[in-house]
C-alpha cells in the first residue's frame, strides 16, 4: 500500500518536472598521477582511468537529477593516449541526454604536463545512470534536459542512436 502510494505521489511530482540545462550537470575533476596508479612503463592504468571516468560521469548525473545515481552501463570507452606518471590527469563530464530513469552521461579525459601546461585528449566514454529514489530505493523519473547550443543538440541526436546501439545488443532487437 506505501509502495503504491509513492509510486502516485512519484507520478504527480515528475509531470511537474522543469528541463534543466546541460550546464548544471558540467562537471570537472582533476589529479596528479602517481606511481601506485601506473604501470611498469609509468602510463596511468586503464582500470584507474575506468574508475575515474564512473565518478566524474556519477557527477555530472547526481547534479542533473538531484538524487543518488547507479552505474547501468559503459557502452564505449576508448583510449587515445597515454597519462604518464606526474602529470595531471583531467576528466569533464555532462549529461548528454535524458530517458526516463536514466541518462547518459559523456565523458573526456586529459592530460595536462604539469611544466609545460600542454594537454592531451586521451580518453572518451559514454556512461548511463539511472537516478534513484532517496526513499523507495526505486529508480526514478529524471527532469528533462534544456538543449541551448548546437553541441549540446549533436551530443543529443547522437546519444539516441547509443541507445539504440544499446538496447540492440542488451535484447537482441
Amino acid at each position: 500500500m506505501k509502495r503504491e502510494k509513492n509510486k502516485a505521489i512519484n507520478l504527480i511530482q515528475d509531470s511537474k518536472l522543469k528541463p534543466k540545462p546541460v550546464s548544471a550537470s558540467r562537471s570537472e575533476m582533476a589529479e596528479v598521477v602517481l606511481p601506485a596508479q601506473t604501470n611498469p612503463l609509468g602510463k596511468l592504468l586503464g582500470g584507474q582511468v575506468m574508475h575515474l571516468v564512473d565518478m566524474a560521469a556519477a557527477m555530472a548525473a547526481s547534479r542533473h537529477s538531484n538524487s543518488y545515481v547507479v552505474t547501468a552501463s559503459v557502452d564505449y570507452i576508448d583510449f587515445r593516449n597515454a597519462v604518464n606518471l606526474g602529470e595531471l590527469v583531467i576528466l569533464k563530464s555532462q549529461v548528454n541526454r535524458v530517458f526516463n530513469t536514466s541518462m547518459e552521461v559523456g565523458v573526456e579525459v586529459f592530460s595536462e604536463q604539469i611544466l609545460t601546461g600542454q594537454r592531451k585528449h586521451t580518453t572518451t566514454a559514454y556512461v548511463t545512470f539511472v537516478a534513484i529514489d532517496e526513499y523507495t530505493k526505486q529508480p526514478k523519473t529524471v527532469r528533462p534536459l534544456l538543449l541551448k547550443t548546437a553541441e549540446e543538440k549533436r551530443r543529443f541526436r547522437e546519444a539516441a542512436e547509443r541507445r539504440k546501439t544499446r538496447l540492440r545488443l542488451r535484447f537482441g532487437k
